[in-house]
């Protein structure tokens, strides 16, 4: 008898936090994904996709100083749900305007803090918020997203050539490939820097990062290996720093506080943000981290200029057939801002070198430099000078520094070797964006973390570094594999925003004969590959990272890169998979830009342009040369013409493409030619059509292991279906009745 009763009381104390449990749920405008907001004993967030679980319930909470806990016990006073549906305008991005389209549910909790999760179709985000009256110290934040299975991730590690603790970790560049193994399988001792892609079942993926980042440190991620979790982890405040790092120019970390940000008590915090697609493509045209970020509060941007940048440091300033001894000095920079002049590129950037070193004063200039005669050389010739600033040198003596040289009339500053994301550096980065936009300058940051919408709030911040670019070959081991990078990044590093991978290599070693040469550096793959990067990559200020010399001996590609746009009104995402292959349109008024990129193997493609619509293209192509892996690297550009008002010819220049670095772009309408194609390779016949498109196949017949475009009419829509064994292959198309 007395087990009974006591069989009922342990039922009834099991089922207490089940019955205060409550949940609240969300749903994304369009139906596909649901969230749902689990409030009992603490607070947890889950994610589902057609009704298929991507995330598990997670724990989320704010440890605050004094040891209170925001998301313990909650208790709701206030649920409300928002729905926006807005454009934002986004002059300087990937697109001219984005459509901000989500469904919000508020929590308000006793105790003076909030939950505000958006659902959108392509997300989840969620953030605390807080009404204290006083400022606060945060201890920490629970972070832990939690899978329903050991799914596979794409980890960028922190790297380090030997293992440290997470407060050696704390100091890093964020940039590093791209570790894929099983959540559980991940080094436990190593943090991860954001963004992280997990695959999930039936083709989806899920890219973790953040936005709106201010007044709080940025997130790492460190696996379990007991369970499929990822946990954030935050570096704490520095209490105390010294001068040090590169050539004296950064501040390190000697003591931390014990919390991670001392801030406002009334505020909102970072977003976390998941983005979430059907398949791999839709990640190369994601908005969320721009959605999210604040508005702008630049009221009159007309000074902005975005634009290409001739770029000394790479090539170590090497050039040849000159009069004078190249290096840091003014003849050198004065050629520099000659060959920008002669080809249209509008910025020329002094790199590190031109300030005297180990001095951290940009008020101290080396004697071979004559700043404000370099810049009115500049002014003259419309082509505007960047200066390359060590953290700590710009920060120590910021404003000074700005309004000096703005007044002298330089455009805008590199600032490189920040090298942590704690909450001090973070408020750096929004100090340095209003200060320079007080006075009209641009900012391209390096030695940073990853962009969390900044662009948006102070869009003179135009770039910012994160990736593992192209300077990595200055020095980076032979097995390094860039061509699996290239197509793997894009997909994750992108989704956060705009990155200076500092494209534009013209020496291309393909599979086995790069070596790592610091100044005479070489990219992997085809130069058709390095095109192809100008419109796959976000980048509204582009470096062109190799010397003058060696650009103008190749004419036809340079042009190219030297007059493709940098910002763009429409991304239409055509095709990709993870670490496999690209293929990404991007409008610019009338001319659409298609690029792509293969790994190393070959593969067929088929894209659906019917977006481009009727009228009449231009079409020029650039392709890879026959034996582009071995010697020849590109074929010289073709450029046909056709009104679209038929069934679309083959669309092929009828150039063999180097193995393994494929890239392809169509461009249409149905049509039949007006012109005829300007090819450089040998053809046997004129086919009775008049178009010597058509002769493409039987030349690809004898190019082994090449092939040509086939584009078929299908229910009204033009798809363009082709194999492509190389790196690039870029057709522009430009509506006829535009050109002068």
């Amino acid at each position: 008898m007395s087990l009974k009763p006591l069989f009922l009381f342990a039922c009834t104390v099991c089922a207490l936090p089940l019955m205060a449990q409550k949940n609240y749920t969300l749903t994304s405008p369009d139906g596909t994904l649901q969230a749902t907001v689990a409030t009992g004993s603490d607070l947890r967030i889950s994610l589902s996709a057609d009704g298929e679980t991507l995330l598990a319930p997670s724990p989320v909470s704010m440890t605050l100083g004094g040891g209170e806990v925001l998301g313990s016990n909650p208790k709701v006073t206030r649920a409300r749900k928002n729905t926006a549906d807005a454009r934002i305008a986004s002059p300087f991005y990937k697109k001219s305007s984005v459509r901000d389209h989500y469904n919000e549910l508020e929590l308000t909790m006793r105790g003076d803090y909030g939950l505000v999760v958006r659902l959108y179709d392509d997300g989840l985000a969620y953030r605390f918020t807080t009404r204290k009256k006083d400022g606060i110290l945060v201890e920490n934040e629970q972070v832990a997203y939690t899978f329903p299975a050991d799914y596979t991730a794409y980890a960028p590690y922190v790297g380090h050539k030997r293992l440290l603790d997470f407060e050696g970790q704390f100091r890093n560049s964020f940039e590093n490939t791209y570790t894929r193994l099983p959540l559980t399988q991940l080094d436990p001792r190593k943090l991860i820097f954001l963004p992280v892609l997990v695959e999930l079942p039936g083709g989806r993926k899920m890219v973790i990062t953040e936005a709106d980042l201010q007044g709080y440190p940025g997130l790492f991620l460190n696996n379990s290996t007991e369970a499929p979790v990822l946990k954030g982890v935050f570096a704490p405040y520095p209490k105390k720093e010294e001068q040090g790092g590169h050539n004296q120019l950064q501040m390190l970390v000697t003591e931390r506080e014990p919390y991670i940000a001392a801030t406002e008590g009334t505020r909102s915090f970072p977003w976390r943000v998941m983005a979430v697609s059907k398949d791999d493509s839709q990640l190369l045209d994601n908005d969320l981290v721009y959605r999210l970020a604040p508005a702008s509060k630049i009221a009159d941007t007309s000074w902005i200029k975005p634009g290409k940048v001739a770029w000394e440091w790479w090539n170590a300033w090497n050039l040849y057939d000159v009069d004078f001894k190249a290096g840091i000095n003014n003849e050198t920079y004065k050629y520099y801002i000659w060959f920008a002049s002669q080809h249209g590129i509008e910025y020329v950037i002094l790199d590190e070198g031109w300030a005297v070193n180990k001095q951290a004063d940009l008020m101290q200039v080396v004697p071979e430099i004559d700043l404000e005669e370099l810049v009115e050389y500049g002014r003259e010739r419309n082509v505007g000078i960047i200066l390359w600033a060590g953290y700590y040198a710009f920060e120590r003596d910021m404003e000074r520094v700005v309004k000096h040289y703005a007044d002298m009339g330089v455009k805008g500053f590199k600032v490189d070797f920040m090298d942590r994301d704690d909450q001090r550096m973070v408020d750096f980065l929004h100090r340095a964006a209003e200060v320079c936009a007080e006075h009209k300058m641009l900012l391209d940051f390096h030695g940073v973390f990853k962009p969390t919408g900044l662009n948006r709030t102070w869009p003179n911040v135009l770039n910012y570094e994160g990736v593992f670019g192209l300077e990595q070959l200055k020095w980076s081991a032979e097995s390094t594999d860039m061509v699996k990078y290239d197509v793997t990044m894009p997909f994750i590093r992108m989704v956060a925003g705009p990155m200076d991978y500092t494209q534009g290599a013209m020496r291309n070693a393909s599979r086995g004969n790069y070596r790592p040469v610091h100044s005479e550096p070489m990219s992997q793959g085809t130069r058709c590959r390095q095109l192809a990067e100008y419109v796959v990559f976000e980048s509204p200020i582009t470096m062109l990272c190799d010397s003058p010399s060696n650009y103008m001996k190749e004419p036809e590609c340079f042009a190219f890169m030297a007059s493709v746009p940098t910002v763009w009104d429409e991304t239409v995402a055509l095709t990709g998979s993870v670490g496999e292959y690209i293929a990404i349109a991007r409008r610019s008024g009338d001319t659409w830009y298609i690029g792509a990129m293969t790994d190393w193997t070959p593969r067929e493609l088929e894209l659906d342009l019917s977006f481009i619509g009727n009228g009449n293209y231009d079409v020029e192509s650039f392709a890879d040369g026959i034996n582009a892996a071995t010697g020849k690297r590109i074929n010289k550009s073709m450029i046909s013409r056709w009104e679209n008002d038929r069934d679309l010819p083959t669309v092929d220049n009828a150039i063999a493409l180097a193995r393994f670095f494929g890239c392809t772009l169509e461009y249409l309408g149905n049509g039949t030619p007006e012109g005829e194609m300007n090819n450089d390779q040998p053809r046997k016949s004129t086919p009775a059509s008049g178009d010597p498109r058509q002769d493409a196949p039987r030349l690809a017949k004898r190019v082994q292991r090449r092939h040509a475009y086939h584009v078929k009419r299908r229910r009204c829509e033009r798809l363009h279906r082709r194999r492509f064994h190389s790196a690039f292959h870029r057709h522009i198309l430009s509506r006829q009745s535009h050109r002068p």
